[in-house]
């Protein structure tokens, strides 16, 4: 399974086979297109599947089809449902005609499947001859994994190298400073309005009109009703 930093532990999944493959009878089939004009038919894939279900003797518990729905998409009805389903028990493995019908990328991938795994699921693809019921296809797994944690390690260098090039040229980071009116301030709250109203009509935070508030009254200098015009860094 994926833990927090992104690494890959071990796929253990318990066999009652001497070959070290996971007993599969009932089955889950997703399917996915991007588009619903036509251009693009679930039935294709449904329909290579349930052939490839009947062969293996294996019984379609529920047929899963996200239709119209881009794999990049975080959230996929279809999708959501099986994994809830999953939760359950409900099927001992997930049956897609191939991976990109799946994963919207390559660490959603991993990560989807250790999930999968983890409650004790194994994943088929058809197209892809993966099986992770077996013992190759756990291997492969294993590969995927580490492949999505070089691409974390790979993006976070870039950021990095991001951030250090963008101070080199003296850009600052970070959120942009907002200045605050004190004298406006103070005339909104003399006319009694509410410090909601006043953080609205300066178009900033509530929480940034009270912390200048506070810092004010512990400064006597900066009391209201001085009428002291200027403005305070609020970021």
């Amino acid at each position: 399974m994926a833990d927090k930093q992104g690494s890959i532990h071990s796929f253990s999944r318990s066999s009652s086979r001497g070959s070290g493959e996971a007993i599969v009878n009932r089955v889950a089939v997703y399917a996915r297109v991007s588009t619903s004009n036509g251009s693009q038919d679930p039935q294709m894939q449904l329909r290579e599947l349930r052939e490839y279900a009947q062969r293996r003797g294996l019984q379609i518990v529920e047929e899963y089809m996200d239709n119209g729905v881009s794999g990049s998409k975080d959230s996929r009805p279809a999708l959501n449902k099986l994994m809830a389903d999953a939760h359950g028990r409900k099927f001992d493995a997930v049956l897609v005609w191939k991976i990109d019908r799946w994963g919207r990328s390559l660490r959603h991938l991993v990560t989807s499947l250790a999930e999968l795994d983890a409650y004790g699921i194994a994943f088929i693809s058809l197209r892809d001859n993966l099986d992770l019921s077996t013992p190759s296809g756990r291997l492969m797994m294993q590969l995927l994994g580490a492949m999505a944690e070089f691409e974390r390690a790979l993006i976070q260098e870039r950021v990095r190298a991001g951030l250090r090039n963008a101070r080199s040229k003296g850009v600052r980071l970070g959120r942009p400073r907002v200045f605050v009116s004190e004298s406006r301030m103070d005339a909104l709250r003399v006319a009694g309005v509410s410090w909601r109203a006043i953080s609205k009509e300066l178009g900033v935070a509530l929480g940034t009109v009270h912390r200048i508030a506070q810092a004010r009254s512990k400064n006597t200098c900066g009391s209201f009703g001085t009428g002291r015009e200027g403005k305070i860094n609020a970021q």
